[in-house]
């Protein structure tokens, strides 16, 4: 299984952290092919590779295209998550948007308003396990 994780990159990199460790999680079920999400640097790494916007862009639409289902992280509001799950909507693929409610930011009615994504709120790492498990055997 091709599985996309989306993340805030741009939006702030508070949650890292947690991203390797969902990344990791994921792992157990397919490949992750947007793992650099979870990296500390991956916007030097970008800048080092020479890639620009556009680069990006359709690098991560043909990774969105390839995967079998999306799994988000959404606490951090992120306008390029946000992209990347209507696309993943509009082209029919399963989403998982993963939310923290003690985050600053309440999410977005338009994620949590849209029947074709499943929206689950969790504490902890420990929390999530079981989620991601029950969605991508789905």
């Amino acid at each position: 299984m091709d599985i996309f994780f989306s993340g805030s990159i741009r939006g702030g990199r508070d949650d890292v952290d947690l991203y390797a460790d969902l990344i990791g999680l994921l792992e157990q079920h397919g490949t992750v092919l947007t793992e650099h999400v979870g990296t500390e640097d991956v916007e030097a790494k970008e800048r080092e590779a020479g890639l620009t916007d556009g680069d990006i862009h359709d690098q991560d639409v043909a990774w969105l295209r390839q995967a079998d289902a999306v799994v988000a992280e959404v606490t951090t509001p992120s306008l390029g998550v946000g992209y990347e799950l209507g696309r993943a909507v509009a082209w029919e693929k399963p989403v998982l948007a993963l939310y923290r409610p003690e985050g600053e930011h309440e999410l977005s009615a338009m994620v949590r308003g849209n029947d074709a994504a499943e929206v689950t709120e969790y504490h902890s790492l420990e929390d999530v396990a079981p989620v991601l498990e029950s969605f991508l055997r789905g």
